[in-house]
């Protein structure tokens, strides 16, 4: 068995951080067998190279080995390339075609970013992974292949499955050895290391003087959170070395070249849930204020209700002193009452000399309150009629415009024209 150091100096990869090497004797270990291997991490952190050290150290490795971007290939032609297809399958299908897992039969397959997988693309490769077996688009034969799985995720794959975007069958069936690969941020004593390999890689490929840092710059790149890990650090090295004159690089002008929202390595602030739209939030709380409205506006008439029955403001005021409160808080509510009273007295055409509300008849109470419904009511068909009507002329008569400005169908506005004779 190789060493890592070894595998370290045949596939490029710079470092010497603890869980770097841990992942790659765990790849070394595995890679003998044919256990289903998923390699998680952030995106730029390298994840293509473990796949690679699985297949060349496997019994597969004069085989095929064919690496596929599952987030790069279109839902509606995922399956086609995963699996092939036979003419006329679909528009377009003018020929059989064979799919990754026909072609590296024998060999290795690396799923990149496996968590985009369409969930029906997942169920295929569900039953690859169990028994070996898929089926063409198009077709009703089944078909054998043997391939190695290698996948890789930068998805929170828990989260994934929680919001039924993966199967959790097949995330267990893919993941039978978990290999993690650090991000940049936790590898400090590697970030100079590797921008100096960078350095030195674009000096020889510009042709030009390699670029060096300030202990100042050193301290800043460590500092840096490197969201983009070693993709990131690896492109900013290649634009120092390709627009700087000075191949002596300071502090400041390093800075200039880092994105100023992430110039530090500290903790980063992550939401872990979605807010509503501020749309939604206007609308909810648009709703509560019209629901608290109209309770208030139910808990006002059931108070002047018993006030026109009893006409006594001190009993009104004891049993229902809770939605007193409620209504006028802190306010005189005997003045209130008293002055209420007497405007509903007024309202209702009782005589100014009558002080006591319970001369005037149950029955004549009622009779006022109903004359006072049918007014209301005769005031709102009154504004209707006027709306329609200023809606009518401001359209030149189209009632498929005024319909829509008035927020109703134009059938219910045929049905209004005729009702109030238009």
């Amino acid at each position: 068995m190789e060493s890592v150091q070894t595998i370290k100096q045949r596939f490029g990869i710079i470092g010497n951080t603890a869980a770097l090497n841990r992942a790659i004797e765990k790849a070394i270990q595995v890679a003998p067998t044919d256990i289903s291997v998923l390699v998680t991490g952030e995106s730029g952190v390298g994840k293509e190279s473990i796949p690679k050290i699985i297949h060349q150290l496997s019994h597969r490795k004069h085989n095929k080995y064919i690496a596929v971007n599952c987030g790069a290939i279109p839902e509606g032609t995922i399956d086609s390339e995963l699996f092939g297809h036979e003419k006329g399958a679909f528009t377009g299908a003018t020929q059989t075609r064979q799919g990754y897992f026909e072609v590296a039969d024998g060999g290795t397959i690396f799923l990149d970013e496996v968590g985009e997988l369409p969930l029906t693309t997942q169920v295929r490769l569900l039953r690859v992974l169990e028994n070996g077996e898929f089926i063409k688009v198009g077709s009703s034969k089944v078909q054998k292949t043997n391939v190695r799985i290698v996948a890789a995720t930068n998805v929170n794959m828990f989260e994934a499955i929680e919001k039924e975007k993966f199967r959790e069958d097949l995330f267990y069936r893919l993941s039978t050895v978990d290999i993690h690969l650090p991000p940049l941020r936790e590898r400090q004593d590697d970030i100079h290391l590797l921008f100096r390999k960078f350095a030195s890689d674009f000096a020889l490929k510009y042709k030009m003087p390699t670029v060096k840092l300030t202990d100042n710059a050193i301290q800043v790149l460590l500092k840096h959170r490197w969201s983009g890990n070693i993709r990131q650090l690896r492109n900013i090295a290649e634009q120092l070395s390709v627009l700087e004159q000075n191949r002596t690089i300071t502090a400041e002008t390093l800075r200039s070249y880092l994105p100023a929202t992430a110039n530090t390595n500290l903790p980063a602030v992550i939401k872990t849930s979605k807010s509503e739209s501020d749309f939604s939030s206007e609308r909810e709380i648009l709703y509560k204020v019209l629901f608290d409205m109209k309770s208030d506006l139910n808990d006002l008439k059931k108070l002047t209700m018993e006030l026109m029955k009893s006409g006594n403001v001190k009993d009104v005021e004891k049993d229902h002193e809770g939605l007193i409160q409620k209504i006028y808080g802190n306010d005189d509510f005997e003045e209130e009452a008293l002055e209420a009273t007497e405007d509903t007295a007024e309202l209702l055409s009782i005589p100014e000399h009558s002080t006591n509300i319970e001369e005037t008849s149950n029955t004549d109470k009622y009779h006022f309150a109903e004359e006072i419904e049918e007014e209301e009511t005769l005031s709102l068909q009154d504004k209707e009629l006027e709306l329609i009507k200023k809606s009518l002329e401001r359209h030149n008569g189209k009632r498929k415009l005024a319909a829509a400005e008035l927020g109703i169908s134009e059938r219910t506005l045929y049905r209004k024209i005729k009702q109030y004779d238009l």
